[in-house]
């Protein structure tokens, strides 16, 4: 797995979306109830308890999003014996909303950081693509398509979904559509991380390769707690919304200097 760190691809405007989504996302998750545990490196029963609780409220779950089936008993946020109280849900939760709440929420600092990483580095040249306005509501788009997707193959799972990640994925992918020529400095760990400069079209389609391998099953045991299958869905829509740009997108700079992490040799033309 590589990670990217930068990509050489200069915007004409400050992307205000992406730093606006990154800053709610890291809002939202210091202000998660339970999560201190989890900033701290560990939780009691308690802090388990208040974070089960507000996921069941603000978690996209597959089986409501489906089915409309709604439990009949939630944790309450509160203890009881060794286990957290359960009882009937005291909101009206709707399944629709809870997709867009979903996206704002994490699970760890890892879960977090690695997908504000992927936003800030290929957001930015999306956003300043498309505008503001049209980025915003792009995100958010494919942050739907992942959701729905990734519960139209999971009708019956009651497990939570939450993550910015299927929207990120969507933004990934345009990013491929739209600029697959362009730099991205990343770090790959072979004995060290090994800093190489590789095209775009490398580095997020060999992404979007592990994720489907990794959605079918392959590589990790029953795909893991990570919903790859999301990753997928919001890649592809990505690259479809993004696809009527593509004709007026003006090509990434040239790079100069180093190239797959070594000296480019001059080149003469004719």
């Amino acid at each position: 797995m590589v990670i990217p760190v930068h990509d050489v691809n200069p915007v004409r405007r400050t992307p205000w979306v992406t730093y606006a989504l990154i800053a709610a996302n890291v809002f939202v998750f210091l202000s998660t109830p339970g999560i201190a545990g989890s900033v701290a490196g560990g939780s009691d029963l308690s802090q388990t308890c208040h974070l089960q609780a507000f996921l069941d409220h603000y978690a996209a779950v597959p089986r409501e999003l489906i089915h409309h089936q709604m439990p009949q008993l939630v944790p309450t946020g509160d203890v009881r014996g060794g286990g957290c109280l359960l009882a009937p849900p005291g909101y009206d939760k709707s399944p629709p909303l809870s997709v867009l709440t979903a996206m704002f929420l994490h699970g760890s600092w890892l879960h977090l950081l690695g997908n504000m990483l992927f936003l800030l580095i290929f957001g930015n040249n999306v956003e300043d693509r498309m505008g503001h306005i049209r980025f915003a509501l792009f995100y958010v788009v494919c942050g739907y398509a992942a959701g729905y997707g990734f519960a139209l193959l999971n009708a019956d799972s009651a497990d939570p979904l939450i993550g910015a990640s299927g929207a990120i994925a969507g933004v990934l992918g345009a990013y491929l559509v739209l600029y697959p020529k362009a730099r991205v400095w990343v770090l790959v760990p072979f004995l060290i991380f090994l800093p190489l400069r590789l095209p775009a079209w490398l580095v997020l389609g060999f992404w979007f390769v592990l994720q489907a391998f990794y959605s079918a099953g392959e590589g990790v045991s029953a795909a893991g707690t990570v919903a790859y299958a999301a990753h997928v869905v919001g890649f592809i829509a990505g690259m479809l919304l993004a696809w009527p740009l593509k004709p007026g997108t003006p090509p990434p700079p040239e790079p100069r200097g180093l190239l797959f992490g070594r000296r480019a040799q001059p080149r003469h033309t004719w």
